[in-house]
């Protein structure tokens, strides 16, 4: 088992509550890194595990893990917890994890479980778009894909997404969230596989060849997994193509080092819009073009 044999990685710190008192991570604290991969891996396929699971008509139970230890973490080690589906049978999804210091493999584990419809409590074929999901994921295809259009083509959906996320999540009036401005917008939403949306932004008129992305929303439960930087790429591409030479945006103080990453630069100083604490930022779009690379985003 090597690192290079799986796509997705969730990194973690050894704490000092997961260790004994020789310093050495307890068994059990194994488990719960490779339940921790688990939810990055179902990011990695852009799924939010909730909804995408409640469309699918069920739910994915652990049925048997096995751990075989080779070497022992220790505290404060920096470890790569590594996970795959190595096999999707007629019920069943077996997937297999290696945590990793360096190249050193120190656990494996092989987790089998069972989809089960939630209504009946009883096992059930693994649904098609599931299968598809997870083979695709392995085979190393794109999980998500970008749509643009205005807004009587996407604003269902994306004003679904920016409700979510500004009004329910963080506490913006609705009066305030949805404007005028979305009629005359570029707007952009990423679908996942199964065809929900899971994150959405806009791109405004530009005026003096300076465009302005504004209304950036990530479904909650996929963040911190590229997909706002995929989608922002797009937002930066499509002003790029029309021809504007700037981009200037309105950050939440909390999302500057995501947008800081992608090229952009603080401007002014810090004021309140919608009760939120923003920045301006911009950058110049006479650059190469954006990579999802090493963007770990927080948006």
């Amino acid at each position: 088992m090597q690192r290079t044999d799986f796509r997705c990685l969730h990194r973690l710190r050894v704490r000092w509550a997961e260790v004994d008192s020789q310093k050495i991570v307890s068994s059990p604290h194994y488990l719960i890194y490779v339940q921790a991969a688990m939810m990055d891996y179902w990011r990695a396929l852009a799924l939010p595990y909730e909804s995408g699971m409640a469309l699918l008509g069920g739910e994915l139970v652990m049925k048997k893990v096995t751990l075989e230890y080779h070497a022992s973490a220790r505290l404060d080690d920096v470890l790569d917890v590594a996970l795959r589906c190595v096999r999707v049978g007629t019920s069943s999804v077996q997937l297999e994890a290696g945590i990793f210091q360096g190249e050193q493999l120190l656990v494996s584990a092989e987790i089998v479980t069972v989809f089960v419809n939630l209504t009946t409590h009883s096992s059930c074929p693994v649904p098609s778009g599931l299968r598809t999901l997870l083979e695709s994921f392995e085979a190393g295809h794109h999980m998500a894909e970008v749509r643009t259009g205005d807004w009587q083509q996407l604003g269902h959906d994306a004003l679904a997404l920016r409700t979510a996320v500004f009004v329910q999540e963080q506490g913006i009036a609705p009066e305030l969230e949805l404007d005028t401005h979305d009629t005359h917008c570029v707007h952009a939403v990423l679908y996942n596989r199964l065809g929900q949306a899971i994150a959405t932004g806009r791109l405004l008129p530009a005026q003096d060849g300076m465009g302005r992305i504004g209304r950036m929303a990530v479904h909650r439960a996929l963040r911190g997994a590229h997909w706002g930087h995929t989608l922002l790429q797009t937002l930066l591409e499509a002003a790029r193509s029309r021809g504007d030479t700037c981009i200037e945006l309105h950050a939440q103080c909390t999302a500057i080092p995501f947008y800081a990453r992608a090229g952009f630069v603080t401007r002014g100083a810090p004021y309140e819009e919608a009760g939120i604490t923003h920045i301006t930022m911009e950058r110049s779009l006479h650059g190469p073009a954006l990579g999802v690379g090493d963007i770990t985003a927080i948006v």
